[in-house]
């Protein structure tokens, strides 16, 4: 299962580092877990509901999906829905795009028209 875009939720201070790194290597939640966590068009709201309600400084990362090789695997969370997991860095050159995520009244991000 192979989409042209995925996305990933970024704080600005780790996008920054990454900046000056020339890779992303996730948040201090995703290197506990051994993976970057990433999400569909269709799953990226909920997820960005459920793990960082009320978080500013959030940024979405449209990711290429196809650049990233085999490291990409499609996995079963404990919900069972697939999500797309990055077992490795991200390379900045996936990146597609960088929008910053703003606060609405109800604490929940404000989402751009998002694709596949």
């Amino acid at each position: 299962m192979t989409k042209r875009s995925i996305y990933h939720l970024c704080r600005k201070a780790d996008w920054l580092a990454a900046a000056q790194r020339g890779v992303y290597e996730g948040s201090a939640e995703d290197r506990a877990d051994g993976f970057l966590h990433f999400s569909t068009a269709d799953q990226v709201e909920e997820s960005a509901a459920k793990h960082r309600a009320g978080e500013a400084d959030l940024l979405l990362l449209a990711v290429n999906a196809a650049s990233l090789g085999d490291k990409l695997v499609w996995e079963a969370a404990s919900s069972g829905e697939i999500f797309p997991h990055l077992h490795g860095a991200l390379p900045l050159s996936a990146v597609l795009e960088v929008v910053a995520l703003n606060l609405g009244p109800d604490g929940l991000h404000e989402f751009p028209l998002l694709a596949d």
